[in-house]
């Protein structure tokens, strides 16, 4: 069977948490649950630091503001390590070039970053905390339920995963409005800042 709709979800869901796409596989992989799970997953030190990343994840993701300088931050993370994972499915498998599958790996996993960011920037435009912590636990049992059900059923799990980033997309722009709000505020407290480390005057020259 083609590697390309497991390709699909896993790049999907790395752009959402991609420590706990690397966490599931490995596990799936060393528990023998699923045999197309590389070896380099499977490895003790790379379960042990998703493990880690993941739990600081699963912290920064609930906090208001911090969950947006986290997405910044990982920006490029998420879409290369989408594309590593789809890569290493890919060498597993053998039907599918290592090559290609790492472009359709890391360019779903770009998209589904950006939906998240987007959405998160809206979220933070709400003073109260619980929209970050139930957007947080959704993400998580999203990637949970969605990577876990292509373990044994690539396809459909794979059309679900399509769903689900076409709705985030249209979601993103409905929230566009929003999202530039977030922005505004952002560019306004640094400069605030900016202001004041020079003593609240402009500097000269």
């Amino acid at each position: 069977m083609s590697v390309v709709p497991l390709v699909f979800t896993s790049g999907w869901a790395s752009g959402i948490n991609a420590y706990a796409v690397v966490l599931l596989l490995g596990l799936f992989g060393a528990t023998g649950v699923s045999d197309e799970v590389p070896a380099a997953l499977q490895r003790t030190d790379v379960l042990i630091v998703a493990g880690v990343l993941f739990l600081c994840e699963a912290v920064a993701d609930k906090i208001p503001y911090v969950d947006s300088v986290w997405d910044t931050a990982h920006t490029v993370i998420r879409p290369l390590t989408g594309a590593v994972i789809a890569a290493l499915l890919a060498g597993e498998s053998g039907s599918l070039p290592e090559l290609p599958a790492g472009a359709i790996g890391g360019s779903t996993a770009l998209m589904s970053h950006l939906v998240k960011a987007g959405t998160r920037m809206a979220v933070n435009t709400s003073p109260e905390p619980f929209s970050n912590v139930g957007m947080s636990v959704a993400e998580d049992l999203g990637v949970a339920g969605v990577v876990t059900f292509a373990i044994f059923n690539p396809v459909a799990a794979a059309v679900i995963a399509a769903v689900l980033l076409v709705l985030g997309i249209v979601t993103v722009l409905f929230l566009a409005s929003r999202i530039r709000r977030f922005l505004r505020r952002r560019a306004q407290r640094r400069e605030e800042k900016r202001l004041a480390g020079t003593g609240g005057h402009w500097p000269d020259g």
